[in-house]
């Protein structure tokens, strides 16, 4: 059980830490043209806060656990990755992006098992 959790907390925090720090480095205009049309629902402030967000969970989900410090925030990041899946799914409904909707449900269900997995650990 234990290498399953780091495999999935491993894809989670690559994949939120690149799409974080392309939400960070990367203008709203040019991620709205790039395929991340709901950009254009936000502000740059509130895109480039959802990517910090990404970028400190998916550091969360792996160093405390690598270092042995602060291990509880494992579980707290993860869900944490969660409450931004749920508010991402939100977003797509609304923008009626089906597909995302669908992406979003699958990160957030393994955020959620990560996080009742090290939680129990």
């Amino acid at each position: 059980m234990n290498i399953t959790l780091w495999i999935i907390a491993s894809v989670l925090a690559l994949a939120f830490l690149a799409a974080g720090l392309m939400k960070i480095a990367q203008p709203q205009e040019k991620l709205a043209t790039s395929g991340l049309a709901w950009t254009e629902d936000f502000s740059s402030g509130a895109v480039k806060a959802i990517g910090s967000i990404e970028v400190l969970a998916a550091l969360g989900l792996i160093l405390p656990a690598v270092t042995g410090i602060a291990t509880f925030l494992v579980p707290v990041a993860a869900i944490g990755l969660a409450i931004v899946m749920v508010g991402a799914i939100i977003t797509h409904l609304k923008r009626g992006e089906k597909q995302a909707v669908i992406v979003n449900v699958v990160l957030g269900v393994l955020a959620l098992f990560v996080a009742v997995g090290r939680f129990g650990a």
